[in-house]
């Protein structure tokens, strides 16, 4: 078992992420595990096709060609054990080809794959149940392209356990690949949630690489070095607590307002954020500067898990095409919406002609002139626009002839007009997701090692979802606008930074207060109704607000605010990457005074 501190480092965030992450740990970060995440949703329908054409394939590839092939000799000489979601669709065909590389390199590592969360073979089981989706409570839809549950890191310790070096999984939340070497390492047990509960704090804070040592920070300015970011490095201790740095000598910064930042990143109820292996609490986190590079993270509560996995099915609905053209000149704007309701007339007439239906959906997006704002664009002046415009049909043959008409445009239309030379517009197949919750026992998991097959016995949770915690009393803030003399507008940004990510079609915002003395403001003036407003060209379901005392701040949940998300939507940000800086932009009422002496450091 593990002694003082255990360090784990994770090297990757998702597929095609760089490899030089996994490097800069394996030789410079002195860690006992690496980990790797490689999944998302879309990722899981990709690998699903590839294994349909071929038995042996289905999982990311370049954790073999790229991390391993290179550096499975340091991580055996180092003692690093590994743990990655790589196995995609085909875990054991991944354990197969990782043991066929080490037999070619000469290097000796026990490699086991966590199996059973596929659920392809119990599909008509889910049908007979009558299973609906866990938003729109639709039923589950004829033809899946893959269907996955999200495992926890009972099955991960337990390869641990039986000698695994490497350990590669399929779909599990991504958290686990950290929480199960804990549980290894120090013996945690399965209803020790306050420790579960911090372990998967550590996980969710370093699972998505530079983005909690300054990567995607607010204050950008301050941040040095993002030709060689500082992966991150989680110094896990038995009581659940962590230090989170980074390599020395690499780029980056690591402080409290970058690690928060990540902390709220893709959360929900920040006091009730539901994992397959316990509920975990993270409203009262705490984040302590330990030094330059250093922050130290607290405060994680746990409670038992409920007896379902979250299930993740996709499907494919169609198809999408997206065209990209540069315009210049005056007016650029106006010209770019006339060429792009232009070419949806030419081809709706096109396709009347060759006896196809209408667009299911159209998408119009003039970049440079702030599209994405809506009613808070600024710039529809600007002599410089990229028109994207993005479509979807149920026929591949519609698409094909919407991806033929784009370039007659360049002699027809616009002055101007450039950005031809990367070829047609691509027909890509529409994929969607279905989420759904199942019972833990409907999942077979096991491990497959070299020496044979062990199940793995799951926890199934109690009978019920946990309770929403109940709010905590209403507490009155005077207005402290009312009598102020020198009241003035600023933007959020001068009060907070924030941060915003996706699940499904939802969006998060997290709003993080710059002073503690702020809040008072940003909770009279930043409501859930004030948020639902500013992004009403964009949202169509419910904004929820969300408390989250520890770190001084706010969680916003938008849902239907992404367009379907994923590929299913045709923004161009369909993940709401840029949704925090939109929301930054808002004008709040602020006693000059309260500012007095206050800069934002890097983004003045």
């Amino acid at each position: 078992m593990g002694g003082e501190c255990i360090r784990v480092g994770c090297g990757g965030a998702f597929w095609g992420d760089s490899a030089a992450g996994a490097r800069q740990l394996v030789e410079h970060g002195d860690i006992d595990y690496l980990v790797l995440d490689y999944l998302a949703e879309i990722t899981l329908s990709i690998l699903a096709r590839m294994r349909a054409r071929d038995p042996a394939a289905g999982y990311a590839t370049d954790f073999l060609d790229a991390v391993m092939r290179p550096l499975a000799g340091a991580i055996a000489a180092r003692g690093i054990r590994v743990v990655t979601n790589a196995g995609g669709i085909n875990p054991q065909a991944l354990a197969d080809a990782l043991r066929a590389l080490c037999g070619e390199l000469g290097v000796t590592l026990n490699i086991v794959a966590v199996c059973g969360d596929d659920l392809a073979d119990r599909i008509e089981d889910l049908r007979a149940t009558d299973v609906r989706e866990m938003g729109s409570g639709a039923p589950l839809p004829a033809k899946l392209t893959s269907i996955n549950a999200y495992l926890g890191a009972t099955p991960i310790a337990a390869a641990l356990a039986a000698g695994a070096d490497i350990v590669v999984t399929g779909r599990c939340v991504d958290s686990a690949l950290v929480l199960g070497p804990l549980m290894h390492e120090f013996g945690w047990a399965e209803d020790d949630y306050d420790r579960l509960a911090a372990g998967s704090l550590a996980g969710h804070v370093i699972e998505c690489g530079t983005q909690c040592t300054g990567g995607l920070y607010t204050d950008w300015k301050q941040v040095p070095g993002w030709d060689d970011m500082g992966f991150p490095i989680a110094e896990c201790r038995a009581d659940g607590s962590f230090t989170l740095s980074k390599p020395p000598g690499t780029g980056g910064l690591v402080t409290p307002a970058t690690v928060a930042e990540q902390v709220v990143y893709e959360i929900g109820d920040p006091a009730r954020y539901l994992l397959p292996d316990v509920t975990c609490d993270f409203s009262h986190v705490s984040l302590q500067d330990d030094g330059p590079g250093r922050v130290v993270v607290r405060g994680a509560r746990g409670l038992p898990p409920g007896p379902d996995y979250k299930v993740s099915a996709t499907w494919a609905d169609g198809y999408r095409a997206t065209a990209t053209l540069m315009i210049g000149g005056h007016h650029a704007a106006a010209k770019a919406e006339r060429v792009a309701a232009a070419l949806l007339a030419r081809t709706r007439r096109l396709f009347a002609d060759a006896g196809h239906a209408d667009y299911a959906e159209t998408s119009i997006e003039v970049l440079g002139a702030e599209a994405t704002y809506g009613p808070h664009a600024r710039a529809a002046a600007t002599r410089e626009v990229v028109l994207k415009l993005a479509v979807r049909h149920r026929e591949r043959a519609a698409l094909e002839i919407f991806a033929r008409e784009i370039y007659p445009a360049a002699t027809a239309m616009a002055p101007g007009m450039t950005g031809f030379a990367g070829g047609r517009p691509a027909v890509q197949p529409v994929i969607r997701l279905f989420s759904c919750l199942v019972p833990k026992t409907l999942a077979a998991v096991h491990l497959v090692g070299s020496d044979g097959t062990q199940d793995v016995a799951i926890r199934c949770g109690s009978g019920a979802a946990p309770p929403a915690p109940q709010p905590a009393a209403a507490v009155a803030y005077p207005d402290a606008t009312a009598t102020a003399a020198d009241v003035i507008c600023v933007p959020l940004l001068r009060l907070a930074h924030a941060r915003s990510g996706d699940k499904g079609d939802s969006a998060n915002i997290g709003v993080l207060a710059r002073r503690a003395e702020y809040l008072p403001l940003l909770r009279e003036q930043l409501t859930a109704e004030a948020v639902a407003a500013w992004f009403a060209h964009l949202a169509d379901g419910p904004v929820t607000r969300f408390e989250w005392p520890g770190l001084h701040g706010f969680n916003f949940v938008l849902e239907a605010a992404l367009g379907g998300g994923g590929t299913a939507s045709l923004r161009y940000d369909p993940q709401g990457k840029a949704y925090a800086q939109m929301l930054l932009d808002m004008p709040l009422r602020v006693p000059a005074s309260l500012l007095a002496g206050d800069a934002i450091l890097g983004c003045a």
